[in-house]
């Protein structure tokens, strides 16, 4: 028995050098202001972050992973952090990804906008409501719940408060969870938009930035 834990024991330990010396797969990172890393640049912590978001639902390195490389302890917490909202907050996938567009529209982030646009069509948003938000409009034509989603934040972005009436709609509509969830997303973007906006995080090549 003692020697099948330590066979256990000693297969773990070579598992975990073997993960600290490759990644789970191949990436890439970008940056401006802050030069990409290579793996073999890193030091564990960075790995371990690297080996986690590969490994994670996100499965991929783009945003502003490159950035928060630089204080990797912090950003491992924040991108588990950011995953949870993501992917599991109890507003609806369409919502969510609203939320997120609404928050990069707030910080000009062009590469925030770029990336979740598609996310938020897909999820079920029009891609008229999505145009006009980059144009800093209030969209027309959008579903009951989408205007409630776009007051609540618009409302908290401009006056860094909310009312009782956009407070009550959201609870009444997704229940208190709902706001405190809609509230965390905007916030977790605001920290993203503003490390892509410190970084001057490109876009792709040859894309065009959405936002004036």
């Amino acid at each position: 028995m003692l020697r099948l834990r330590i066979a256990a024991l000693l297969t773990l330990s070579a598992l975990a050098c073997v993960a600290q010396n490759s990644p789970p797969k191949p990436f890439e990172l970008k940056g401006d202001r802050f030069k990409p890393l290579k793996w073999e640049q890193m030091d564990p912590a960075q790995k371990k972050m690297i080996s986690n978001l590969l490994s994670g639902e996100r499965g991929g390195t783009g945003g502003p992973f490159n950035v928060t490389l630089r204080d990797p302890e912090m950003g491992d917490l924040a991108q588990n952090l950011g995953a949870y909202l993501r992917y599991h907050s109890s507003l609806p996938p369409k919502l969510n990804e609203f939320a997120i567009l609404i928050t990069g529209r707030y910080w000009t982030s062009q590469y925030e906008f770029f990336a979740h646009r598609p996310l938020a069509i897909k999820a079920g948003l029009s891609e008229a409501v999505v145009n006009q938000l980059a144009e800093g409009k209030r969209p027309a034509g959008m579903q009951p719940d989408e205007a409630i989603v776009y007051d609540f934040c618009n409302e908290m972005l401009t006056t860094k408060h909310v009312s009782d009436a956009k407070f009550k709609a959201v609870v009444d509509k997704f229940g208190e969870r709902g706001a405190v969830d809609l509230t965390a997303v905007m916030g977790y973007y605001h920290f993203v938009s503003m490390m892509l906006n410190l970084d001057r995080y490109p876009l792709p090549e040859g894309a065009k930035p959405l936002l004036k």
